[in-house]
């Protein structure tokens, strides 16, 4: 797991707000070091969301914390990967940013 410079407790708010970003708007433009953190992150919350049990419901409230998102992804999200078996992210490289050249990607779900 990559630090990204951030002690545990804001590493995963950092995760959960980019997790969060992801699931509403579906494509976000994030670093490439924090694109290859989330996508685990989030393959694994949707294949907590094929499930649609109310167990795999609390577990994705308890990881996001943002109740609508969570209902966005158990309602129309997981529904459309239903005969996927996995890949649901995809990472498309940008380039460098102007500020300081950390590299950027675009993070987005598979349609």
């Amino acid at each position: 797991m990559r630090k990204l410079g951030r002690n545990s407790s804001a590493r995963r708010a950092l995760f959960r707000s980019v997790l969060t970003a992801l699931f509403t708007q579906e494509r976000i433009e994030t670093t490439e070091a924090k694109a290859k953190e989330i996508s685990g992150l989030a393959e694994k919350m949707i294949t907590l969301a094929k499930r649609n049990d109310l167990h795999a419901r609390r577990q994705v409230i308890a990881d996001l914390q943002d109740e609508a998102v969570a209902r966005k992804l158990f309602d129309e999200i997981a529904p459309g990967y239903s005969e996927r078996q996995g890949g649901y992210t995809r990472i498309l490289k940008l380039g460098p940013r102007r500020g300081d050249a950390a590299p950027m990607v675009i993070l987005e779900l598979v349609k």
